[in-house]
């Protein structure tokens, strides 16, 4: 999976630059037949001129990005861990979530995503990663996931990777339809290999119908 990194742009939306060192199989809890997305994302503040600290955590917070950018994965962990030592807020908190994720410590991943949240309750990239974290950890939790991705929709209800990974759990979950309409959602607004996850899903609902079928017959 991929991870929305905070830099300190002033942009307030996610970037989408991809960082290709995370995998992104999903775990059988029911396998969805394709993975979920992990998010990058950009700050929405600047620094302070006022409190030199602040801009010292956001340069910690630009090398870190760019050291896992270049796949130093322990030098990333080194500058985000130096950002929240010197600032601890949501963004910082965000990027060490995303470190730990990388280095496969999703418990630690989750606990830096929650605390997040709570300081940032409005952000769907916080909520996006925190579903795959809970997907990716030893033992999954796909009704957390769940929870996250839905409050991830109502903030972000436009997102097509959002839909994608909201589909991917529905299905691995086995809520059919309802992932058939949030893949189509993701189809629609530009993610175009959902096409397969249609046909698939149109194919176990089609096998779900027939066999309901053949289980009516065998009862008269």
């Amino acid at each position: 999976m991929f991870a929305r990194v905070l830099s300190s742009s002033v942009s307030r939306h996610a970037s989408r630059s991809v960082v290709k060192t995370a995998p992104r199989w999903i775990p059988a809890v029911s396998r969805p037949s394709r993975p979920l997305i992990m998010r990058f994302a950009s700050s929405t503040s600047t620094p302070s001129f006022i409190d030199p600290t602040d801009a010292e955590a956001i340069k910690a917070l630009e090398e870190g990005t760019q050291k896992l950018e270049e796949g130093d994965l322990e030098g990333a962990t080194q500058c985000y861990e130096r950002s929240v030592q010197i600032r601890r807020t949501a963004h910082t908190l965000y990027n060490l979530g995303v470190i730990r994720y990388h280095a496969k410590d999703y418990d630690a991943a989750i606990d830096a995503w929650l605390e997040s949240i709570d300081m940032e309750p409005r952000s769907a990239d916080a909520h996006t990663n925190l579903a795959s974290a809970y997907i990716m950890s030893p033992l999954s939790r796909p009704e957390l996931a769940l929870k996250h991705l839905r409050i991830a929709h109502r903030l972000a209800p436009d997102d097509p990777e959002i839909c994608f990974n909201l589909a991917a759990v529905l299905e691995a979950g086995g809520h059919l339809e309802e992932a058939l309409s949030y893949y189509k959602q993701s189809k629609d607004r530009g993610i175009e290999r959902a096409a397969v996850n249609i046909r698939n899903v149109g194919g176990k609902l089609l096998a779900k119908k027939l066999k309901g079928h053949e289980d009516a017959e065998d009862k008269q």
